[in-house]
């Protein structure tokens, strides 16, 4: 169960819309059922409201450096280890030519924290890693 995490405004409700009739048509494009195994687990409940605190502390931590244009993946494996993840779950790499990319495997709930400092933004996500996975890495093969 969702509920409002601290700090976190209420999302107001969408109305809600009288159901469509599907098609009868099989789809042909089978992309998204093929690919499901990469798309990573929504966190829910308390480890939600974890995963949100943990996404606000990695970007307050990196915010910083993008500013400073400071798009080191040595620097920002750094800034998060800084945080006090582990050295050895930490993974940063270069992201085109102003960019750095991450991937944190936190091991507990939220298990994953992953995003990207770039000159435009600081993004970050937390999941609960993949449905075919063992841990934060989307796995390689699936359906």
């Amino acid at each position: 169960m969702d509920f409002p995490c601290p700090g976190e405004s209420p999302k107001p409700t969408a109305p809600t819309v009288a159901a469509t009739p599907s098609s009868t048509v099989p789809p042909t494009d089978h992309y998204a059922e093929n690919h499901g195994f990469r798309v990573p687990i929504p966190l829910h409940g308390q480890s939600r409201c974890d995963g949100l605190t943990a996404v606000g502390r990695v970007k307050s931590a990196l915010e910083p450096m993008r500013q400073r244009g400071d798009f080191s993946p040595d620097s920002v494996r750094n800034a998060l280890t800084g945080l006090g993840y582990s050295a050895g779950k930490v993974q940063a790499y270069q992201d085109g030519s102003a960019g750095v990319g991450f991937l944190i495997d936190i091991g507990a709930s939220p298990w994953c924290v992953d995003g990207t400092v770039s000159s435009d933004s600081t993004k970050a996500d937390a999941f609960g890693g993949y449905p075919d996975g063992t841990g934060c890495e989307p796995p390689s093969g699936g359906h």
